[in-house]
């Protein structure tokens, strides 16, 4: 029994169509006899490679060359699954196999998408949970099926179960990022993107951070016996508020990034969000409250840096704020913004700040010039007044 050949063809009509593109197509061959199946992947001309078979020059070549290879290998599944049944290998059948599939899925198309994409680790596990919500919403979602109105009872769903207004945007937006992955590999129609001309709608976000007397208050806090282990939460947020550290750099700290010299201890690592070098002389910031947390905890390092997930230490900093007296409600990321907010109102230079947050652009830092111009005083002025 002969095996049927596969290739791929780029423009076998010798067409483009109005935007200048042409199909790549899958020739089947056997027995002198060829048919041909759409990939619905549409190219220019120069993102071709005729001799290799391949995408190149496009921006998303990787990621299309992947769904490529994937075609054929469904092909060639189906012709396997035909052999074991012992039916004859035959295009016709072959033909009949594909129009008779299922529906394209589009929750594996974005599973693998994901998992593929040149993005930071981080933002892989970010758009994931955008995957499980909506594996939980439906987990038979089709490409037909993505319809404006699909999208509506989607985030209707998301309100009813209580969802921020941002964090509802958060997961449209990357819906919308793989629905328009879909449109420009030819899976969708342009006309039938669910969102086209939808808005997604945003709340101002502001920045939240604490004030010098409330990071005083934290440092202070006494805990009862059944609550201890919320002091290894407290001590990592104070941590991360003398050096303005992400909990993601936090939580991959050790031995090994602590470095004596020049006369002074010093904090090295690499940013995982934005892959920066960060130096920071811990025996010198706020007067060098950092070193003396790492110091306490010299013979459990490991406890300190290993703090349990991010959800999970911003629902215990509830609990350190209520036993602290502070009413304002903070995650662990309002101490990043608490120490660029405090060495600005100390008056370091927006420069320095900027090296020490490992921010790429001045532009980022000074957001936080805005927050002290506007914030701090009424906020002091609203202390005043209790």
């Amino acid at each position: 029994m002969k095996k049927i050949k596969y290739r791929l063809v780029f423009n076998r009509k010798g067409r483009l169509n109005g935007e200048g593109k042409a199909l790549i197509q899958i020739e089947a061959y056997l027995k002198r006899k060829r048919k041909y199946f759409s990939t619905n992947i549409y190219v220019f001309p120069s993102q071709w490679d005729a001799r290799k078979q391949r995408i190149c020059g496009h921006a998303h070549s990787e990621e299309l060359n992947w769904m490529l290879a994937e075609r054929v290998v469904e092909m060639e599944q189906m012709e396997i699954a035909l052999w074991k049944r012992g039916e004859s290998i035959s295009l016709r059948k072959l033909k009949e196999c594909t129009c008779n599939s299922a529906s394209p899925q589009f929750l594996p198309f974005m599973a693998r998408a994901i998992e593929r994409g040149h993005i930071r680790e981080s933002t892989k596990e970010n758009r994931f949970t955008t995957y499980c919500l909506l594996s939980e919403y439906s987990e038979d979602i089709t490409f037909e099926g993505l319809t404006p109105y699909f999208v509506s009872k989607f985030e209707a769903w998301m309100v009813s179960r209580g969802y921020h207004t941002n964090t509802i945007a958060k997961h449209l937006s990357h819906l919308r990022i793989y629905v328009n992955m879909a449109v420009m590999q030819g899976i969708i129609r342009e006309e039938d993107n669910p969102f086209h001309k939808r808005r997604i709608g945003h709340e101002p976000f502001k920045h939240t951070h604490l004030l010098p007397f409330e990071v005083e208050k934290l440092e202070h806090v006494k805990f009862p016996a059944k609550c201890q282990h919320l002091q290894v939460t407290t001590d990592a947020f104070l941590f991360c508020c003398y050096t303005g550290l992400r909990y993601s750099d936090f939580v991959r700290l050790g031995s090994k990034n602590v470095h004596k010299g020049a006369g002074h201890t010093w904090l090295y690592l690499k940013a995982q969000k934005t892959g920066s070098d960060v130096e920071l002389p811990i025996d010198v910031l706020f007067g060098g409250k950092p070193m003396h947390l790492l110091d306490k905890y010299a013979d459990c390092l490991d406890k300190f840096f290993g703090l349990p997930s991010n959800s999970t230490v911003d629902k215990q900093l509830l609990a350190v704020a209520r036993h602290a007296g502070i009413r304002k409600h903070f995650s662990f990321h309002s101490a990043r913004h608490t120490n660029a907010t405090l060495l600005l109102a100390q008056g370091v230079s927006v420069t320095t700040v900027q090296k020490l947050l490992g921010h790429k652009n001045v532009k980022t830092t000074m957001n936080y010039c805005e927050v002290i111009n506007q914030t701090i005083i009424k906020e002091l002025k609203k202390c005043r007044k209790r």
